[in-house]
């Protein structure tokens, strides 16, 4: 397995400074044992992407509540009191971003495009200091493609190559953040053998996978069922 990686191998790949995009939506999908790595090597002044902050004590909440983050975009906070306590205390940096125009942010840093166009966000601070672009008289705001130095993803099953099935709606954001990092962790709830997932059942291709947290104690099993 070339891109197994044990918890050690994973913590020499982090470092201060870093963005971050982390997949979930409320924590659904979320990496949590990738995010105890960040809290366990104690990585501090990370610029966070995400839909949300969950709620305390899930997901990336977590790493809000150890004041981890210097700077966060997010469609969401209101799910998690410390996280606007932060941003009201001038703590952490937050870009409330559209759930749609996240999305499509994220799409165009994987897709190597320049940005997207949209009429969300017009005449609201949302356009503060943005280009307003007008195609056939009507106006858009240019939103510019988000990137990361690392994208942790979940997947409900990975092969031994990288292969990722997300279950349910554990797939949320966590396919097309595996598209604009430069590098990409999974972890995986269970672990299978090539020809387990099914061609047309793989969301996200092993190309776009580096990394795949093995924990010898998991391996094989299914940790976690979302029943959502």
């Amino acid at each position: 397995m070339k891109k197994a990686a044990t918890a050690q191998q994973i913590e020499s790949i982090l470092h201060d400074g870093m963005t971050i995009m982390i997949g979930g939506f409320m924590a659904t999908g979320a990496p949590e044992r990738l995010i105890d790595l960040l809290i366990k090597k104690d990585i501090k002044d990370i610029t966070l992407i995400t839909t949300d902050t969950g709620s305390p004590g899930r997901g990336s909440s977590r790493l809000i509540a150890e004041k981890r983050v210097k700077k966060l975009y997010a469609s969401h906070i209101g799910t998690n009191p410390e996280t606007g306590k932060q941003m009201n205390d001038g703590t952490l940096e937050v870009e409330l971003v559209p759930q749609g125009t996240l999305a499509e942010r994220i799409r165009s840093g994987g897709a190597g495009l320049g940005g997207v166009l949209t009429p969300t966000g017009l005449g609201t601070i949302v356009a503060e200091n943005k280009r307003v672009i007008e195609v056939d008289g009507k106006a858009y705001l240019l939103e510019t493609p988000l990137k990361a130095h690392l994208a942790l993803i979940r997947g409900s099953k990975v092969d031994r190559r990288g292969n990722v099935f997300y279950s349910k709606t554990t797939q949320n954001f966590n396919p097309l953040m595996a598209t604009a990092a430069e590098t990409v962790i999974v972890e995986p709830e269970q672990l299978v053998e090539l020809g387990d997932i099914e061609p047309e059942a793989v969301h996200t291709p092993s190309i776009f996978v580096d990394h795949i947290l093995v924990d010898h104690s998991y391996v094989g099993q299914c940790l976690v069922e979302d029943n959502q």
